[in-house]
């Protein structure tokens, strides 16, 4: 009964161990310059798209305002 006890405890040890390394290397894993160059155009695209929308409403919105007389 013991023996089978401690070998639990081995495996569970060495699993447990495994994940920590696995977790410890995908973290110290550094991004490449193309990953972050990717995501700023991304978010400059976005942004360029919500100020080309913000601008058509506001067009939209003078347009259709009625003159006054």
């Amino acid at each position: 009964m013991t023996a089978v006890v401690v070998a639990l405890a081995v495996v569970v040890a060495l699993v447990v161990a495994l994940a920590v390394f696995v977790g410890w290397r995908d973290r110290s894993r550094l991004s490449s310059d193309e990953d972050s160059t990717a995501a700023r155009q991304a978010s400059a695209d976005q942004h360029r798209h919500e100020a080309e929308r913000h601008f058509a409403s506001g067009n939209a919105a003078n347009q259709h305002t009625p003159n006054s007389t």
